[in-house]
């Protein structure tokens, strides 16, 4: 089992930047990706990273603005979010897949979560 903790949250105005974190347990999965959820709406993938070839996968309303990377060291995950917008308030969560029955980004493919960092954007 992959254990994640999320950080890196927190309240900005519209045009501002966060990074996000999530520590990783350990390194077995195979894909990694942050996904969000607003108020009355349902989880949605932000972006995803396949470890093996560090290949990068974003949702089209983050595409230019937001970066997904990770530490091989530290074993953690990371998501630098630029020109950040009000409707990009939300709770973020940290997955990972084990296993890919899908294309590798699916969001079918994540198990394991973390327990969320709250981003608000304030316009």
């Amino acid at each position: 089992r992959v254990h994640l903790v999320e950080s890196g949250g927190g309240s900005v105005q519209a045009g501002g930047s966060l990074r996000l974190s999530c520590v990783a347990s350990e390194y077995s999965p195979i894909v990694m990706g942050w996904f969000r959820q607003a108020p009355g709406k349902e989880r949605e993938e932000v972006a995803a990273l396949y470890l093996e070839s560090d290949t990068e996968w974003y949702a089209d309303f983050v595409k230019g603005r937001f970066t997904i990377s990770r530490d091989y060291a530290k074993t953690t995950l990371y998501l630098q979010m630029n020109s950040l917008k009000p409707e990009d308030t939300g709770m973020y969560y940290c997955g990972a897949a084990a296993r890919t029955y899908f294309r590798w980004y699916n969001p079918g493919n994540f198990v394991y979560w973390g327990q969320g960092t709250q981003v608000t954007v304030s316009s």
